[in-house]
């Protein structure tokens, strides 16, 4: 017998390949931090014997889940400042906020309490766009879970960057740092264009280039926006990010809730990513993207959660289930994006997105062992008739009890095995109190 590291078995196994139909009592091995093969569990039962077993019962098998777009550490901000315009949030409470109060110690604490959150609802990967991006890859370290970290850049001074090239040195520095890392891919991340100059795009789009790494910026998140930018420029937000080159491959543009029928083929034609971020904005009523637009387009679209300050929480099942019933709702069709589609956004299409497809969103041979295990013998989702409507439209974050990432078991049976929750918990809870004052 082939001797490996992990054995995972479960009544359903969800590979999330486009064709794939549920493997019924299935099961995964794992060695190292790779998939070794995916099969019948009495199969790999006879041609494999495991350092460890975990057997999810009546549960099922999945990859884990991928949040394209958040700023982790606001989780600290959750809360502050609610029912309001975004512009107003923003320059109101939010940047005062974060001038008075950010820094390493405030990052690193407020992304431990995120990447926490983010691992208990079985997401295994996100993509980050803040500041002081060692202080975030340390708790990224201490907590296991793997992150596309995005150095900001703005046009204006913050408390990480007094110019413009401090901005752009800081992150060329950051991204030289963490190139190899195994868990954290360095990004190079422009807050949006209603804060950065063309030639401020063009700088981020040579540095993507040089070091071959994602570029993710906010792209017409709100009327306004779409406003501003043709008032400064004559052109639409997207047209305004393809004439400073930014749009290929690399770009992961966030929520798009503004976009014209042209827009979107302009953003298929450049092979882009979208992460759709359904819960907050409806929250900051921003609008509803036209996310059935995109895909019919052939414009990959996955889900963001944005920070938990304006969601208010870090939860793609969450995400999900909206997202898929609301679209229902809006374009009167009950067939779109259905419950297999969605939860291919969650997974395989986030991690097309973030340029991890070849490697990440799918349970298969030679794949990376980001793998979760959620407990089906729960009063909301008996009786199972169909476990891809279950997971789109009854699962819950409190659902999962196993989260493997890289191989290693970071959440066992609902517990997280690097960091304290407790401890956190506490240390958020001080926090807020100085913020309070």
């Amino acid at each position: 017998m082939v001797k490996v590291d992990y054995i995972l078995k479960a009544e359903y196994v969800l590979t999330m390949e486009d064709s794939s139909e549920p493997l019924i009592d299935g099961a995964v091995a794992v060695d190292g931090d790779r998939i070794v093969t995916v099969g019948p569990a009495d199969v790999i039962d006879k041609e494999y014997s495991a350092s460890s077993v975990i057997d999810g019962g009546r549960g099922v098998i999945m990859p884990g889940l991928i949040n394209t777009h958040t700023h982790a550490a606001m989780v600290y901000f959750r809360g502050m400042a609610d029912d309001i315009p975004l512009k107003t949030w923003l320059e109101e409470h939010i940047w005062p906020a974060e001038t008075k109060w950010l820094g390493n110690e405030f990052v690193r604490d407020a992304t431990e309490l995120a990447c926490l959150e983010m691992i208990k609802s079985g997401i295994t990967t996100f993509n980050d766009m803040y500041f002081f991006g060692d202080a975030s890859a340390e708790s990224v370290h201490k907590t296991g879970i793997r992150a596309v970290l995005g150095a900001g850049i703005l046009d204006f001074p913050s408390v990480a960057a007094s110019t413009s090239d401090e901005y752009f040195d800081k992150a060329e520095e950051f991204i030289g740092r963490f190139i190899d890392d195994p868990l954290v891919t360095p990004c190079i991340a422009p807050h949006a264009p209603y804060t950065c100059s063309p030639d401020t795009y063009r700088r981020a789009v040579k540095l993507a280039e040089k070091y071959d790494v994602p570029l993710h910026t906010h792209l017409s998140e709100t009327e306004w926006e779409v406003g501003e930018i043709r008032k400064r420029y004559g052109k639409t937000p997207v047209k305004y990010l393809e004439d400073a080159g930014a749009l290929d491959e690399r770009l992961l543009a966030a929520h798009c809730v503004w976009l014209s029928d042209e827009e979107i083929e302009i953003l298929a034609r450049y092979n882009a990513g979208v992460a759709h971020c359904i819960m907050s904005n409806l929250k900051l009523a921003s609008g509803i993207a036209p996310v059935v637009r995109m895909l019919n387009s052939g414009l990959n679209v996955s889900f963001g959660t944005d920070g938990a300050a304006s969601n208010n929480d870090l939860d793609i099942l969450n995400e999900m289930s909206t997202a898929a019933k609301l679209h229902k709702a809006v374009s009167g069709d009950p067939t779109v994006l259905n419950a297999r589609t969605a939860l291919l956004m969650a997974t395989k299409y986030g991690a097309k997105a973030l340029r991890m497809g070849d490697r990440l969103g799918s349970i298969q041979e030679g794949y990376v062992a980001d793998i979760i295990v959620l407990n089906l013998n729960k009063a909301h989702l008996t009786p199972i008739y169909d476990v891809y409507s279950h997971m789109a439209y009854s699962a819950r974050a409190s659902d999962v009890e196993y989260v493997m990432i890289n191989g290693r078991l970071v959440l066992n049976g609902g517990d997280p095995v690097f960091c304290s929750e407790e401890e956190i918990i506490s240390r958020a809870n001080r926090w807020a109190e100085k913020i309070k004052g």
